[in-house]
């Protein structure tokens, strides 16, 4: 995801819905981004923030339990995503609004509906194959 996304050490990186964090932390650790993690879970939150202590990295990257749609997404240059397809597609109005032109949108398996992606990605893994999408926030 975050090759797809072309994630840099310029780059402030959300990932709403982030689980265990290991997106987030991977952006900070592996390309020198800094990052957010929106979960709704707690215990996913204080594990990310745990493990983001232990490498080093909260200087880089926090993690916020809150509920996604309460985010403020105006500071990221790219979103990343793994929820499903009824949950991208109620976001992307949001997504639209408060990203800046040329912001880049990662998902993880799930499309948003008629907004036609700008780059796919087959990937492989244990679990078999998934598609990555890539969309790039337009000009107003």
């Amino acid at each position: 995801m975050l090759k797809l996304g072309n994630v840099t050490h310029d780059d402030v990186v959300y990932d709403l819905g982030s689980g265990d964090g290991r997106i987030v932390i991977a952006a900070a650790k592996d390309r020198g981004a800094r990052g957010i993690g929106y979960e709704i879970d707690p215990a996913l939150v204080a594990q990310a923030t745990e493990r983001a202590r232990r490498l080093g990295l909260s200087d880089r990257v926090t993690f916020k339990q809150a509920d996604l749609f309460q985010a403020d997404l105006r500071q990221a240059t790219v979103v990343t995503l793994y929820l499903g397809n009824d949950l991208n597609r109620r976001l992307r109005p949001k997504l639209l609004s408060e990203l800046r032109p040329g912001s880049r949108v990662v998902s993880h398996g799930f499309d948003m509906g008629d907004w036609v992606p700008t780059q796919t990605m087959e990937v492989s893994s244990n679990q078999g194959t998934h598609t990555l999408y890539l969309w790039v926030v337009p000009a107003r």
